[in-house]
């Protein structure tokens, strides 16, 4: 069979949490004849769905990384991948956009637009991803797919239209009718694989052509051939088709249809959606950055016969080594091939091709333009192009969004300990979102993430997936300490046992510096102090600084100046000097007034208009400044600054109060000087671990 890219579409399946975009896929699964018997999410049977492959997903019920597949839908091939509906796992969604052409966006008849998936929205109109919206769950209580298309126009301010109507609703869905033939659609047989077309029920026909009317009229803005046609009499179902697949390509329509996933209904008429209204690779626009060119953008052709061009934007630790997801937009990637990886600047040869079916892999000998593959055991990271020897082109990296939450972890016993490195460095090469460092301070290792379902997921698959056992604990806050008036000092270090002994005097004064944590002033006139023993000042300050008296943590913006001094011409060494400016500096700093600062976020939430005063209220309750608030229509944006140490347990906080409608990010702004109250109880604090410690020695 002659490779036809043009019958090729690569689709994914997003929307918000629930909404049933698994239980959709695992039907497309079996209406294209992949799997032979439809499982349910929940794993209820035992067996869960096919594209929740992790056995934490089918527990949960939800997807915590994107599975993909390949599908076969008449004489059309599909490469379906099944995207979280989770906020915590935004970065799953975001790198699978990246390499799709066009997108399903699965909403809930009953729920309609939720919060993810305003954010889905935003992501697929940050790549420029054409999609049809499927109004799923229209057999549930309180089912309304008018409603839901009438917020996707209202909330998303997408120009939706429905495709079709359904034939009753709730317990009562028998079928749906299709505005374009103009014929109902019956689902019959055993798991609705017999179609039956039949004329449209008479208490439908009027509601049939008033929906159709607005359908024609709006396809019609794509179209002059099927405005004329409308207004002669009968346009015909190509004009029709064409002229919506021309506003869809454009991004300027969305198809809507409606249906039931589980009750298996309204998937066979969304797959004939997907092969009429999506792109084919070749109607996408793919650039790449000429790196050789001054990153000068090239657009890439979906010729077999060009250099091949391709993006590593998955990659996934299974069984058998490092599984790198690849989408081919150029050329042809064969097996035993030689491919440069443009990032890493090596060259590494193609071993073993699978093509990917969720957990399941088929060997293959080429991956062609438009494909989703997968190569094995290759060294990259995430979002690494490879290329043809003697291309140099890097295509464009995905947003990745910064980590809002951290944690500190440590493990129970000695074996935990090995295998927890083992798993953080998997993890953090298989997702860009998920940080992890040793904390200098507290030398707690510290995991990052997106939220706190993200980092309870990794810490359970660190439990299941390498039998290492962590506690998990509050996450420590980078407190600093500083002065806020000048203080003199005048300092003498004597120490005589015997022998040569030591001595040095220090005089000077320190003050408050803004820009700087630490700056050294040498004022000594007349050599009171020799020249040599000046660096030995120096060292002595800073020494000091490592750790502050209130609270035990880094001092900063102190200016050191040394005016004045005294040595002796036997006792005096470079180790004298030290310890002279170590307690002049302690002297002085208790005269300075010093206090504590505490890191302080810029924290931008975005959320529905409605909510904006909850939004106000829990930055106020926070010890919070609100900097500035912007309102874009049912949409408002709020920036402010709040201590970081007020912001733990936000993220749910945040959707309680607004129904999981807003998101937040922050990062760090400055360091501010922590309120009296607070100050006082972080000192207490201290002291009493302070004394702790020294009744355990």
């Amino acid at each position: 069979m002659a490779y036809d890219i043009s019958k090729m579409r690569n689709i994914g399946i997003s929307a918000h949490i629930d909404s049933g975009k698994t239980t959709l896929s695992e039907r497309i699964l079996f209406y294209c004849n992949k799997i032979h018997a439809i499982h349910e999410v929940r794993g209820k049977d035992g067996v869960g769905a096919v594209m929740d492959n992790m056995e934490l997903e089918r527990e949960r019920g939800i997807t915590i990384a994107s599975a993909s597949t390949q599908v076969q839908w008449k004489d059309h091939t599909f490469n379906v991948i099944d995207t979280p509906g989770h906020v915590d796992f935004t970065v799953e969604v975001e790198r699978s956009l990246r390499v799709l052409d066009g997108a399903i966006l699965v909403l809930c008849s009953v729920g309609g637009v939720q919060s993810q998936s305003i954010t889905v929205d935003r992501q697929l109109k940050r790549y420029h991803v054409p999609r049809i919206a499927f109004v799923n769950k229209c057999d549930r209580t309180g089912a309304n797919p008018f409603k839901v298309r009438m917020q996707l126009r209202e909330k998303l301010g997408l120009n939706a239209y429905m495709m079709e109507i359904p034939i009753g609703l709730e317990d009562k869905l028998e079928g749906v009718v299709d505005l374009v033939t103009m014929k109902a659609i019956y689902f019959e047989g055993d798991s609705g694989t017999e179609l039956r077309y039949a004329e449209i029920p008479a208490h439908l026909v009027d509601e049939a052509n008033k929906y159709r009317e607005e359908l024609l009229d709006a396809a019609s803005m794509f179209s002059d051939e099927l405005m004329e046609a409308i207004l002669e009499g009968e346009p015909t179902e190509e004009m029709i088709n064409a002229a919506i697949r021309k506003g869809t390509l454009a991004e300027q329509f969305v198809p809507v249809f409606c249906g039931s996933a589980y009750k298996n209904k309204g998937i066979q008429p969304l797959l004939d959606g997907v092969v009429k209204y999506l792109p084919n690779p070749t109607e996408v626009k793919n650039v790449a950055l000429d790196l050789d060119n001054n990153e000068a953008p090239v657009e890439l052709t979906s010729s077999e016969k060009d250099p091949c061009v391709s993006l590593g934007f998955k990659l996934e630790d299974g069984q058998y080594g490092q599984l790198t997801y690849v989408r081919v937009y150029q050329g042809t990637i064969k097996k035993g091939e030689e491919l440069y990886n443009t990032r890493a600047r090596k060259k590494f040869k193609v071993g073993r091709l699978v093509r990917m079916n969720s957990a399941s892999m088929e060997d293959i000998n080429e991956g062609l333009p438009g494909d989703i593959v997968a190569l094995f055991g290759i060294e990259c990271a995430s979002g690494d192009t490879f290329c043809s020897a003697g291309l140099n082109y890097a295509m464009t990296s995905m947003f990745v969004p910064n980590p809002v939450i951290s944690l500190s972890i440590k493990p129970k016993d000695k074996k935990s300990a090995d295998q927890m490195a083992k798993a953080l460095n998997r993890f953090t090469k298989e997702d860009p979102t998920f940080q992890t460092y040793v904390d200098p301070e507290s030398n707690e290792t510290i995991i990052k993430g997106m939220g706190e379902l993200h980092l309870d997921v990794y810490v359970e698959r660190m439990r299941r997936e390498y039998n290492c056992e962590v506690e998990t604990g509050m996450p420590q806050v980078a407190y600093r300490e500083t002065i806020t008036q000048q203080a003199d000092f005048n300092y003498t270090h004597k120490k005589q046992s015997g022998g040569s002994g030591q001595y040095g005097r220090v005089a000077g004064f320190m003050e408050p510096i803004a820009d700087k944590d630490y700056e050294f002033v040498d004022n000594i006139k007349g050599g009171a102090i020799p020249g040599e023993y000046v660096p030995s000042c120096d060292k002595g300050f800073k020494a000091s600084m490592v750790k502050g008296s209130l609270i035990g943590f880094p001092i900063v913006g102190v200016k050191c100046t040394i005016n004045d001094g005294q040595s002796h011409p036997v006792d005096s060494s470079d180790i004298a000097f030290q310890l002279a400016a170590q307690g002049a500096f302690r002297e002085a700093y208790e005269k300075a007034k010093p206090c504590i600062m505490e890191p302080i976020m810029k924290v931008s939430i975005e959320g529905p208009t409605e909510f904006q005063g909850n939004i106000f209220g829990a930055i106020n309750q926070r010890r919070g400044v609100i900097v500035s608030s912007t309102e874009d229509g049912a949409f408002s944006r709020v920036e402010a600054e709040v201590p970081l140490s007020e912001m733990f347990g936000f993220s749910t906080v945040l959707r309680s109060l607004t129904q999981g409608k807003a998101e937040f990010s922050m990062e760090f702004e400055k360091y501010g000087k922590v309120p009296t109250s607070v100050s006082e109880k972080l000192i207490a604090d201290y002291q009493e671990k302070k004394r702790k410690e020294q009744q355990g020695k």
